[in-house]
């Protein structure tokens, strides 16, 4: 029979220590050792002896597996989850409280409950709540399962039949064989793995949602993450309408997929024209914005950014980048000094992503290199023409990724012209019967052809 102990750990270093202790004794750090339950049990040699035998096998044997999956009734989800709802797998959804998280999933719940058992196990509201709410969102409830409990032990007898079961949230819930608060690291943790082995050992799909820190990381120990098969974020401001849905990871899909969504009176609406969003009807009339291409995921948009450069009051000018790495920032403006004679060295530089995308792929830096430039210029650029193209520190353009499916976009969106690296040119030379493209191996080669017909 397993008897179960428990250790406290530390969070920061791991050590481990029989007793809580205000400061770890390995690492300084002070409030870091949490509580954790450790089950000892006596070796089993039968069970040691018939472990001994060999397990291995060629993967050429290995058969595959096929997941079935189910739509959630909101596409952009299922896009984002890599084209619907694995069968037996956990999604952890996080983001900022009042963001929309328990909305989004009552409406997918509501929609699952129409040909599957769904069970929504609420922790943080009664069940007259998230009655209220699904009524305010005029949802069909005829088969919807609830219940209000907080222990993690109490969910397996609940879940006779079930296929579908929302956990709201992972930080209220706790478990009997631990002490220690809800929310501590160990009982996210302990409960974290139960939900795990219930739902690989019974083939049902949770969505567990999960409360984020000031610095927007989910709350919790990273091992919450690396246990679930799907980690959402879901991203906007509060005072704004839309949403942005980022899978960061995603066993059975695309980790770079990215959702948007509309919050309105009737609930979260799935958008999939972006030019309203991440383009603004003023471009071409202002200096400083660029239209770049960005691949994310399986899709590409078409997203702006815009700079303002105004005369620095301090000794050491300001770069404030939104959507943008900031020393990604600072490695463009260095190029743009050096290699093309920009002055930015005593002016203060602000940059945003226009509906609050964030670039990390490299394919944005000459767009950033042309918003600075126009911004620096004061000349505006043309509202019908994109850029795109990787940048290094010699000012060379370089060729980059989904060159083709870039281009493509443009012409769907109504672009006339493209810049873009040359090294791309022959993949997409098809396209230029339908949209000017200017092939640039330089990045001043590309200023001089963003205003060569503005003098």
């Amino acid at each position: 029979m397993a008897k179960t102990n428990t250790v406290f750990v530390c969070a920061e270093c791991g050590a481990t220590s029989p007793r809580w202790l205000g400061r770890c004794p390995s690492c300084g750090k002070f409030n870091t050792m949490a509580e954790e339950a450790v089950k000892s049990e006596k070796p089993d040699r039968a069970r040691g002896a018939a472990r001994s035998a060999p397990r291995a096998q060629k993967l050429s044997a290995v058969t595959t597996e096929r997941y079935d999956r189910t739509p959630s009734g909101i596409s952009e989800f299922d896009t984002v989850l890599g084209g619907g709802i694995v069968t037996g797998s956990l999604v952890l959804l996080g983001g900022d409280p009042g963001i929309g998280k328990s909305t989004l999933l009552t409406q997918i719940a509501a929609h699952l409950s129409r040909a599957h058992r769904v069970l929504y196990f609420s922790a943080e509201e009664s069940c007259s709540q998230v009655k209220m709410r699904a009524e305010r969102l005029k949802l069909d409830c005829e088969d919807f399962m609830i219940v209000n409990d907080t222990c993690i032990d109490d969910l397996e007898g609940e879940l006779e039949g079930v296929q579908f079961c929302i956990i709201d949230s992972i930080q209220a819930v706790y478990t009997d064989d631990l002490s220690s608060s809800a929310g501590s690291v160990g009982q996210v943790r302990e409960c974290a793995t139960k939900l795990m082995r219930i739902a690989k050992s019974r083939g049902i799909t949770f969505f567990i949602v999960g409360h984020v820190t000031k610095e927007g990381a989910l709350a919790g120990p990273k091992v919450l993450e690396h246990i679930m098969d799907t980690v959402l974020y879901f991203e906007g401001e509060n005072q704004e309408n839309y949403r942005i849905l980022r899978a960061v990871k995603n066993r059975f899909g695309n980790v770079s997929e990215v959702g948007v969504f509309e919050m309105t009176g009737e609930g979260i609406v799935a958008v999939t024209d972006y030019s309203g969003i991440f383009l603004s009807d003023s471009r071409g009339q202002e200096a400083g914005c660029a239209v770049t291409p960005a691949q994310t995921g399986n899709r590409c948009m078409n997203v702006e950014i815009q700079t303002l450069i105004a005369k620095s009051a301090f000794g050491q000018p300001r770069r404030m980048p939104l959507g943008i790495d900031y020393n990604k920032l600072v490695l463009l403006i260095a190029v743009l000094e050096k290699r093309c004679s920009v002055p930015l060295w005593s002016s203060d530089v602000y940059i945003n992503v226009m509906g609050g995308i964030k670039l990390a792929e490299p394919a944005c830096d000459l767009a950033v290199c042309a918003a600075l430039a126009s911004a620096q210029s004061d000349r505006p650029i043309d509202k019908y023409t994109a850029v795109f193209g990787e940048v290094g520190l010699t000012g060379e353009v370089r060729a980059v990724a989904y060159a083709e499916k870039r281009v493509q976009e443009c012409v769907k969106m109504g672009f006339r012209r493209v810049i873009l690296p040359a090294k791309n040119m022959k993949s997409v030379a098809k396209y230029a019967d339908r949209i000017n493209i200017v092939p640039v191996l330089y990045v001043n080669s590309m200023i001089a052809a963003l205003f060569k017909n503005q003098g």
